[in-house]
């Protein structure tokens, strides 16, 4: 047998070690030890032993051949005859783990069926879980009858192991599992913890396609039924859906509210935990209703577990972030956690105060940071960047420490993400605070100095180049700049002989000094820095056609006045010959194609420019139009851009939607375009319902339903939300497509009358014909297209 390893824990913190079985375990050879399945007396110990060494390697990603998995199955089959219950509990976990294929499935199913209708409950539990696992659905119904009985059987493992069961089957055989509602709606009233909260997820799990189902289901348990600590959490989560779900404004009545803030007053931490987070992540939710919750979070915050401090501030944590002001009350209790010795609630912790701190508060800050940034991971050091980013931003006088302080952490060790977001905040600070551009500059030529990452280097070079010859003394920064061509890669080279170019652009006194510095630069050994060295000393001095100095900067600082696909095209396209590539031929505008053309038969295009086949410029005043005419639009501004239409549902669907995103300073606007492909249905009050509860920085502000879609008239609904202004910000939406429908009825006996029977509908089932769900990720960027 392999020498066990030895794994040293800390040498600094002790010197306990750790003991490995598994050192230098071999396929070969543990297939060689399962040998001893086949032994007349069979040992036990030594057989699970040798099964734990094969789970070992099927879960390390070792892969077992056809005939090694035979040989395997069928001699852990011979260990049915083991009375010992240990060596029969790992024979369950091996049978599962291999999944017999449906030939040899039958060799194992009159074992685990007798076993199913054992005396003994651990054998029963775990032989339902085993079958279910690797039955078809045409012996499932066989057993079907087994599996009712068991859901509601007294021993609460039994019916757990078949409630179980029961949602893995659901992802294959739902037809079967939908038949044993009654059961496991019975199971959920049961007085065992572990089999309330399984039946609870089971019979959500059933009824999840219907929403006017799940409404009911919630509506009946949050009366006090359900007494298992793990239920009441997941009743929590489908409470939270069916509200989230109902779409109510602001300031309405909010079904269920009661029962999530009365589960603040629970008796079991995780239920309180989670009504409180619930309650915090409600779309619109008022600073009333978070009192209640922020009381609570604020206690466990001096809790001595760390699980409930962790969860307490990172609770809070998220809250800062959309009502600072509700978080301040607790500003004291989290001071106390920076010196936690768990760097996760000290990083929270720290984050919290700097999204709720005030201006006078900032400096003492910055002096517990200095030695807390030491003693934590770089996911957590770039998470505080982020925090101070944003303190500075909303407190522009107190650049000067904030400043300093990202320098001093810019010169310590870290990964190259963690500099990067240094880098990303000192830029973004410059540009934000004018005071600051002279000491942001200074601090990211010393951070070139010895940057070892290539990106950031070209980076700050590049805004180096546009920054600093604005400054009251460019000269300064020659040094670092020519350091560059020096010392670093061809990259960072040719980047700083582009930069150096600037600069001489801009700074007259400092041509003659930026000419000698080129000249040396075209001895490089690389042939891109030699070239640019060349380009650039003809455009300077005035030797190309293109050498005034308004081309020139144009040249230098301007942007491409080509799309990037029609110079890509052209280049593609020029076949080489005495004839130079002529830039000036590559075509400037981009022609769109139809912006929402369906790619079935019978789907016509949809929203306003949907007729446009010119420039983007054209489809995007067309949607300017459209949406300044729009009262809850018309104080956003400019539009700076719309992108292309994205489609949310597939070709086939009865209704067809995609979404135009419409980019503003400091809102965002999705328009919804639909339309009814079917003749017989009218459909009312047509609105999208967004959750962005995974895009924390956006806030719904405004929205504009659809009064009416006829078939095949494209109608559009508007959402927008709004943004932060000056940095990026992404998120995830769902999107809930819900209507009133309406059936168009025709009659011969009165032409040209249309008869309209209609039903009002408060909830929608969850039907492909009534409710759509998808998703998109919507990336924003305030500098540019998304």
């Amino acid at each position: 047998m392999a020498q066990p390893l030895v794994v040293k824990k800390d040498d600094d913190l002790d010197e306990e070690e750790y003991y490995s079985p598994f050192l230098g375990i071999e396929k070969g050879a543990v297939l060689q030890e399962a040998r001893v399945f086949h032994d007349p007396q069979l040992d036990a110990r030594r057989c699970c032993q040798v099964i734990t060494k094969l789970l070992y390697l099927l879960n390390q990603g070792d892969t077992f051949t056809k005939v090694e998995a035979t040989e395997v199955f069928f001699a852990t089959t011979k260990l049915f005859q083991s009375k010992d219950a240990g060596l029969r509990r790992m024979v369950y976990l091996m049978i599962k783990e291999l999944s017999p294929s449906a030939d040899e499935v039958i060799i194992v199913t009159s074992s685990l069926m007798k076993d199913m209708n054992s005396k003994t409950d651990m054998y029963r539990a775990n032989a339902i879980r085993v079958l279910c696992r690797i039955i078809d659905s045409t012996l499932l119904t066989q057993i079907e009858r087994y599996l009712k009985q068991a859901i509601v059987d007294k021993n609460p493992v039994v019916a757990s192991a078949a409630l179980v069961s029961g949602i893995y089957l659901l992802q294959t055989s739902p037809e079967v599992v939908k038949r044993w509602s009654n059961e496991v709606q019975e199971a959920v009233q049961s007085r065992a913890a572990l089999v309330q909260f399984h039946a609870l997820a089971l019979l959500h799990q059933i009824r999840q396609n219907d929403r006017l189902a799940v409404s009911k289901l919630v509506t009946s348990l949050t009366r006090g039924s359900v007494r298992s600590p793990l239920a009441q959490c997941l009743l929590i989560r489908y409470t939270s859906q069916v509200i989230r779900e109902s779409g109510v404004n602001q300031g309405g009545d909010r079904p269920f509210f009661d029962f999530l803030e009365s589960c603040l007053r629970n008796k079991a931490e995780m239920v309180i935990l989670e009504a409180a987070r619930a309650i915090t992540e409600l779309n619109g939710v008022t600073s009333r209703e978070l009192t209640p919750a922020i009381t609570v979070l604020q206690l466990f915050l001096s809790s001595s577990k760390p699980v409930l401090r962790f969860a307490a501030v990172r609770t809070l944590n998220k809250v800062a972030s959309t009502h600072p002001l509700a978080v301040t009350n607790c500003n004291i209790d989290m001071e106390s956690l920076i010196s936690d010795q768990n760097r996760s609630i000290a990083t929270l912790a720290i984050t919290t105060l700097l999204k709720t701190g005030n201006e006078s508060s900032v400096d003492r800050l910055m002096k517990q940071m200095t030695n807390f940034m030491s003693d934590i991971a770089d996911e957590f050091k770039i998470v505080v960047v982020e925090a101070i980013r944003s303190l500075c931003l909303k407190f522009p006088l107190k650049y000067r420490s904030l400043m300093n302080f990202l320098s001093n952490i810019l010169r310590e060790e870290g990964g190259f993400e963690y500099k990067k977001a240094i880098v990303d905040s000192i830029i973004i600070l410059i540009r934000d605070i004018p005071d600051a551009k002279e000491s942001g500059l200074f601090h990211l030529c010393e951070f070139i100095e010895d940057c070892e990452f290539t990106y950031l280097s070209t980076q700050i070079l590049h805004f180096l180049g546009n920054e600093g010859p604005k400054t009251s003394d460019p000269s300064k920064y020659i040094r670092y700049i020519y350091n560059r061509v020096i010392l670093e890669n061809a990259t960072v080279r040719a980047s700083a002989v582009s930069t150096l170019a600037k600069f001489g652009a801009l700074v007259d006194s400092l041509k003659p000094r930026i000419f000698v510095l080129l000249r040396r630069c075209m001895f490089d050994g690389d042939d891109e820095v030699r070239d640019r060295a060349t380009l650039y000393l003809k455009l300077l001095g005035g030797e190309a056609t293109v050498g005034e100095t308004k081309d020139v900067n144009e040249f230098l600082f301007g942007s491409l006045d080509v799309p990037l696909v029609n110079l890509e095209t052209s280049l593609r396209n020029y076949e080489p010959s005495d004839a130079p590539f002529d830039i000036s031929s590559v075509p400037k505008e981009t022609k769109s194609q139809p912006l929402a053309e369906k790619k079935s038969t019978g789907k016509k295009p949809t929203g306003p420019a949907s007729a446009v086949s010119g420039p983007v410029s054209t489809v995007d005043a067309s949607y300017e139009k459209l949406l300044s005419s729009i009262p809850e639009f018309a104080d956003f501004g400019k539009l700076f851009k719309s992108s292309t239409p994205v489609e949310l549902t597939e070709a086939e669907t009865e209704y067809s939607v995609n979404v135009v995103k419409h980019i503003y300073d400091g809102h965002v606007v999705l328009q919804y375009n639909c339309t009814n492909t079917i003749p017989e249905q009218l459909l009312e009050q047509v609105v999208v319902f967004v959750d962005a509860s995974e895009a924390d920085e956006f806030l719904e502000v405004a929205s504009k339903p659809l009064e009416s879609l006829p078939y095949d008239s494209p109608g559009q609904t508007f959402v927008a939300f709004e943004k932060p202004e000056g940095v990026i910000a992404t998120g995830k939406f769902s999107n809930i497509l819900k209507f009133i429908v309406k059936e168009v009825l025709y009659s011969s006996q009165y032409t040209g009358q249309t008869f309209v029977a209609f039903v009002m509908l408060s909830f929608i089932p969850f039907s492909k014909h009534f409710d759509l769900r998808f998703g998109v990720l919507v990336t924003f960027l305030t500098s540019g297209l998304l």
